[in-house]
C-alpha cells in the first residue's frame, strides 16, 4: 500500500471516529484532499483509491495539475475546490474551472464569479470565508459583516451560496478549537434565519484541517480540509 493511500484510510478512520463521537453519520462529512504543492501524481494516486475532492489554493498551479490528471485518468470525473485568497484577475479562470469556492470574502468577488461563470455550467457553489478569529493577517469578511454580505449576495444567479469557511488562529486547545468552530457555527445560523424566506438553505461549514478535524467535526462541520496528513509535509521552496 502506497504512503498516500495509506494516510487516506487513517484520516478516514480519524474522521469516522470523530463523528461517531458526536452523533453524526460520516457520510455526511466531505473530506476535502488539499493537494496545494503536490503534484499531479499525488492527485492521481489519491484518486485511485477513492478519493474525490481535491482543494487547491494557487490558480496557475490547479490549471496545469487538473490539465495533467485529466490526461492521466481520463474516466475519472473529480470535483475541484478553490480554497485560497482570490484576486479579480483571476475570477474569470476560476469561475470557469471549479465546482466549489471557498473564500469568497467580497461583495466585488462574488460579483464576478457569478458573471463569468458559465451559463453551461450549473450555478458555482461558494462559502463566505470569515475571519472568525478576527486576526489581521488572515484574510475573510468579519463576523460582524457576514450576515450583510451574504443578503447581499445570495441571489447573484452564477452562484449558489452554500454556507461559511473559516481558518481560525492556531490552538492546541480543544476548547479554543471548538469555540471558533461554535462561532461560525451560530453565524451560520443567524444567517439562514435571515433568508430562509427565499427558500434557500445553507447546508455547508468548511472547517477543520489537520490538526483540528475532531474539533471541527464535533461543532458540525460538513468539509473538513486535509493536506499534510493525507500528502506529507509541504515543500515550499
Amino acid at each position: 500500500m502506497s504512503l498516500i493511500s495509506n494516510n487516506l484510510q487513517v484520516v478516514r478512520a480519524d474522521l469516522a471516529a470523530a463523528a461517531q463521537k458526536a452523533g453524526r453519520d460520516p457520510q455526511q462529512i466531505c473530506l476535502l484532499a488539499v493537494s496545494k504543492t503536490f503534484p499531479a501524481a499525488a492527485v492521481v494516486e489519491a484518486a485511485q483509491v477513492g478519493q474525490r475532492s481535491f482543494g487547491e489554493n494557487y490558480l496557475q498551479e490547479a490549471l496545469d495539475k487538473m490539465l495533467a490528471v485529466r490526461t492521466l485518468l481520463p474516466e475519472n470525473i473529480l470535483e475541484w475546490h478553490f480554497i485560497g485568497p482570490i484576486q479579480s484577475n483571476k475570477t474569470r479562470q476560476i469561475a470557469e474551472n471549479f465546482s466549489w469556492v471557498h473564500s469568497v470574502d467580497r461583495e466585488k468577488i462574488a460579483q464576478r464569479l457569478s458573471e463569468q461563470r458559465p451559463a453551461a455550467l450549473p450555478p458555482l457553489n461558494i462559502c463566505l470565508q470569515v475571519n472568525i478569529s478576527r486576526e489581521a493577517s488572515k484574510s475573510g469578511v468579519s463576523p460582524d459583516e457576514t450576515v450583510a454580505l451574504a443578503k447581499r449576495i445570495v441571489n447573484f444567479k452564477g452562484l449558489r451560496l452554500r454556507g461559511l469557511m473559516a481558518v481560525p488562529a492556531v490552538s492546541d486547545d480543544p476548547v479554543e478549537q471548538r469555540n471558533a468552530f461554535r462561532q461560525l457555527r451560530e453565524l451560520q445560523q443567524q444567517i439562514q434565519q435571515q433568508i430562509e424566506e427565499q427558500g434557500i438553505t445553507l447546508d455547508t461549514l468548511s472547517m477543520g484541517m489537520s490538526a483540528d478535524m475532531t474539533a471541527a467535526i464535533s461543532e458540525g462541520s460538513t468539509i473538513v480540509r486535509i493536506g499534510s496528513a493525507i500528502f506529507g509535509k509541504r515543500n515550499y521552496d
